[in-house]
């Protein structure tokens, strides 16, 4: 028996403008994980995936080709230079909330890929497990900046550029986020599918919100290689306002937003593709509980905590 597990992510700065080749961060959350369980079946069975959480049961054989889930198992399979299906049991399951701007998606396709090889007795780096769990974020997303499964693939904090290597970089002191989830599912295809729209009829508005989005995004960089937790919060704040001016934010993304700030969080503002999903809210240890409670309060339904440049949430199996 094999078993691999992958964490969730968070967009810290960036999304959406990341789609247009502008910067983004994200990071790891390892408080919630996805974990896939490969174990040999009897001979001449064949392959089944389980997903448990979702109640899906699929035989590799039968699946469709643009299943996200066998996709991403054929290509680790190719990738082991497996030519024959083999002989294994693959459960699958994950404590992210789906759809809800974590990375479940590319999680539990990271766990897949990662059990899949080892299992096969390969190797599998963070730059083969990102580029096999892009194909799957395809079928997903649609046309995805490439983020989620570089985050995740990596479980390190990373500016990603588009078409670029993604660069790890310094935490000059870590972090404590409150990730509140609303509880409202955030398809990010179609966000991403608005914004396009968007831009499309109306490109200089949406390149100039999205030029002043990296101005952000750069300026957050630098406020958190310095550990100015003062600026990181600012700067989130004002990434929120651009959000909003792309269309990507809601009522009660703005409703758990403004109950962040008002309990004493120094920032705040939805991650991910919006319109539901979670809201980050940047705390301390003093304004911890009552951000949590506030947030709670004003309607998620449940907050985690999550410390960003803790070594420890780093490149876990």
């Amino acid at each position: 028996m094999t078993s691999s597990t992958a964490s969730g992510k968070i967009i810290l700065f960036g999304e959406h403008a990341v789609v247009y080749g502008r910067p983004a961060i994200a990071a790891p959350v390892a408080q919630v994980r996805a974990t896939a369980t490969v174990t040999d079946a009897p001979a001449g069975s064949g392959c089944t995936l389980l997903a448990q959480d979702i109640g899906e049961e699929v035989r590799l054989a039968d699946a469709p080709a643009d299943h996200p889930l066998a996709l991403v198992l054929r290509l680790a399979l190719a990738e082991a230079g497996i030519v024959r299906e083999p002989d294994w049991r693959i459960e699958l399951t994950s404590d992210i909330p789906i759809a809800s701007g974590l990375g479940s998606g590319a999680a539990i396709s990271a766990a897949l890929v990662r059990a899949a090889l080892t299992h096969a007795g390969q190797f599998a780096p963070p730059e083969t497990v990102s580029r096999l769990v892009y194909r799957s974020e395809e079928l997903f997303h649609g046309t995805p900046s490439g983020i989620d499964n570089t985050v995740i693939a990596y479980e390190h904090p990373v500016w990603f550029v588009k078409g670029r290597p993604p660069e790890t970089f310094a935490v000059g002191q870590p972090f404590l986020l409150a990730i509140a989830d609303s509880g409202i599912p955030s398809p990010t295809k179609e966000s991403v599918g608005d914004v396009r729209r968007a831009w499309e009829a109306d490109p200089a508005t949406y390149e100039s919100i999205f030029h002043r989005i990296a101005d952000i995004v750069h300026g957050a960089r630098r406020a958190i290689r310095d550990g100015n937790f003062a600026a990181i919060g600012l700067l989130m704040n004002a990434n929120q306002q651009r959000l909003q001016e792309l269309g990507v934010s809601s009522p009660a993304l703005e409703k758990l937003i403004t109950a962040a700030r008002g309990a004493g969080a120094a920032g705040a503002k939805l991650s991910g593709g919006g319109r539901g999903g979670n809201v980050i809210a940047l705390v301390n240890l003093e304004t911890a509980e009552q951000v949590q409670s506030a947030l709670l309060a004003a309607g998620a339904r449940r907050v985690i905590l999550t410390r960003v440049g803790d070594r420890e949430n780093h490149n876990r199996r």
